[in-house]
């Protein structure tokens, strides 16, 4: 019988328990801080409507969108007039979470609040190629503000982003960045460079390739698109001298697009941006960048990216999309939103060994068993300290307490409760500690022992090398 291939699909993961149990530990941090800010939960469906996904993240995106296939009759009259990869589907796997919070809002606007603050942490799906930190299932965790052209929300969800890495450990000011632009401003430059209006879309494609492929293969990439070589040069001149410093960029942005009325407007949005988060958790970690472009089409206003030192690609990023919402409900309705890349964080924190040693959901205590006889007694036991509030995995055979323990350690499980004949009979509970290999002896007889468990060993005494004796009055 051949051996049936049991690889995940390219780009896709399975998550064993310590992949999942770290994130859900990074999941709960980032739900904890964007409650804090008062936003609250959305879920949408996997799939969505072809022709909602469309035409929303440019050419190169529309080209990364798993389209799902018509079905059944509507599949075969497909494939027998002409068939493209669009007219034989009728679905596609969602790219991002901002496309169906836009449909959201179109379908849902008068049951929603006028200031909708929502966070959404769900996989996506995008037919990229993988590379190591790149996948085509992850998981993005979104903080959106949708009804508000109020600078205060780029400065809220600015700072929700900043709290949740620093709460994850990534406190100093140099463990992230916030890159920050303003589309109005690229278009500015764009302008001030002579870039035909309609090679603007392409140019600031080009632009976003800069941290990858450098000043000479965004020349290149200009030249594919057919931006003229003189705008080119213009604007090539202008990213080589851009200054460092967010006020002297500023000055400097001042300066060069002072003939360029969407240019102005964009530094002087901007530059309130910056005053309003001065006071919050992101003003340490922002860095005006005049060409950070985030190649998606939707973005109207500020955008911004983080990058984390050593690590290329961005671990989080978003902007503000007045128009989008727009495009489903006939309306302008303004938003602004900021996504966290879950994956890309996870590995960074791998790397950096900024996991607990142990996390939190993790079983505390392991009931062992004996022999035959104790079962029940064993079972008793788990019960009685699950009721307690505790954690506790019941080991399931009566082998020797060695491989018993082992097991525990494989587990990360520090105490396990011995239950064998002579405590049955004696009544008691002995309790050995895994990590340290000390044992102690009670002197009391105390109810608690999931507390004593959890907290500490340090109200037993020490006694040569027999474990620690714990009588529960009525568990038998």
């Amino acid at each position: 019988m051949a051996k049936i291939n049991t690889e995940p699909l390219s780009g896709m993961r399975d998550f064993l328990p310590l992949d999942v149990l770290r994130r859900d530990y990074v999941i709960e941090t980032v739900k904890r801080v964007y409650q804090r800010y008062g936003f609250e939960p959305l879920e949408t469906p996997t799939m969505e409507r072809l022709s909602t996904l469309l035409g929303k993240y440019g050419d190169e995106g529309d080209q990364l969108i798993f389209r799902v296939l018509k079905r059944g009759e509507k599949l075969e009259r497909a494939l027998g007039n002409d068939p493209t990869e669009n007219s034989v589907s009728d679905a596609g796997m969602r790219y991002d979470l901002t496309v169906p919070l836009a449909r959201v809002m179109a379908e849902h606007r008068g049951k929603l609040p006028r200031f909708f603050k929502r966070y959404q942490i769900q996989p996506v799906y995008r037919a990229d190629r993988p590379a190591k930190g790149r996948y085509r299932e992850f998981y993005q965790c979104d903080v959106d503000v949708v009804g508000s052209t109020s600078p205060t929300v780029e400065a809220e969800v600015l700072a929700a982003g900043a709290e949740v890495l620093q709460e994850l450990g990534f406190q100093d000011s140099a463990s992230f960045a916030i890159r920050i632009n303003h589309r109005l401003i690229l278009r500015g430059l764009m302008e001030v460079a002579g870039v035909p209006h309609d090679l603007e879309t392409p140019a600031i494609v080009a632009i976003d390739k800069l941290d990858k492929i450098g000043l000479e293969g965004v020349r290149k990439e200009l030249d594919a698109r057919g931006v003229p070589a003189a705008a080119a040069e213009s604007l090539l001149a202008s990213m080589a001298d851009a200054p460092a410093g967010n006020n002297e960029t500023l000055a400097w942005l001042s300066d060069l697009l002072e003939s360029s009325e969407m240019g102005s407007r964009g530094i002087a949005n901007l530059r309130q941006v910056l005053l309003y988060s001065a006071g919050g958790p992101a003003a340490a970690h922002l860095r005006v960048d005049p060409y950070l472009a985030r190649g998606l089409s939707y973005y109207t206003g500020p955008i911004f990216e983080v990058q984390f030192p050593g690590f290329s690609g961005s671990g989080a990023a978003g902007g503000r999309y007045d128009d989008l919402i727009g495009m489903f409900s006939g309306q302008t309705i303004p938003a602004c939103g900021f996504s966290l890349g879950l994956e890309r964080i996870l590995l960074i924190m791998e790397e950096r060994e900024m996991f607990p040693a142990r996390l939190s959901t993790q079983p505390q205590v392991l009931v062992t068993q004996f022999d035959a006889s104790t079962v029940v007694a064993s079972l008793a036991l788990a019960q009685r300290l699950r009721a307690a509030g505790m954690r506790v995995d019941l080991y399931p055979e009566t082998d020797r307490y060695g491989k018993q323990f082992k097991y525990a350690e494989e587990r990360g499980i520090r105490y396990a409760a011995l239950l064998s004949p002579r405590e049955l009979e004696a009544g008691v509970v002995a309790v050995k500690d895994l990590v340290s290999g000390s044992r102690w002896r009670s002197a009391t007889a105390p109810l608690w022992i999931g507390c004593w468990l959890i907290c500490s060993v340090a109200r037993f005494t020490r006694q040569n090398d027999k474990p620690g004796i714990l009588k529960i009055p009525g568990l038998f």
